[in-house]
């Protein structure tokens, strides 16, 4: 395996040269995850503009695919699952009925309550822009093995349980 040199490497000699009192082990982690993050937004990007959706957009698309059939969740579900607030995901409701990706219907278990359903538009701009998604972080992961993206996938895990709900 290839351990080359990239950006982070040169920021940790310059630190170490003018802080060498100091442990740079987080700034070997968490500077490459931030980079890294860069990347992985500007593919997603691209993977949603092929298919004409925005990141937002793909994420409550998402949210209500993952739902199964019909593809429904109540507006408060929604905010669950994408980390909104309320007032927010009005607005993206609102514009997403207007693009005809998803449609209000009323809750039958709750009269005064809507459901938020997928319209098959959504449905299959949302699996386009997943399929597309995939390919593109496949690209990113290339360079690693079925095992180590595992143990990849591992380690971030036991970095984000402390902040699970």
């Amino acid at each position: 395996m290839s351990r080359g040199r990239d950006e982070v490497d040169e920021l940790l000699e310059a630190w170490a040269r003018e802080r060498g009192d100091l442990d740079l082990g987080p700034v070997a982690v968490f500077s490459r995850i931030s980079r890294l993050a860069h990347h992985v937004d500007r593919a997603r990007r691209q993977a949603f503009s092929a298919h004409r959706i925005e990141p937002w957009e793909f994420d409550v698309l998402a949210a209500l695919r993952r739902a199964g059939a019909p593809y429904e969740l109540s507006p408060g579900r929604l905010l669950r699952e994408t980390l909104v607030t309320s007032g927010t995901m009005t607005n993206r409701v609102d514009r997403l009925t207007a693009r005809g990706l998803v449609e209000r219907h009323p809750d039958p278990a709750d009269r005064r309550g809507v459901l938020v359903r997928l319209t098959p538009e959504g449905k299959e701009a949302v699996d386009g822009a997943f399929a597309a998604l995939l390919d593109a972080e496949r690209d990113l992961l290339a360079d690693l093995s079925p095992a180590d993206q595992r143990k990849m996938a591992d380690l971030l895990r036991r970095l984000l349980l402390p902040f699970a709900d």
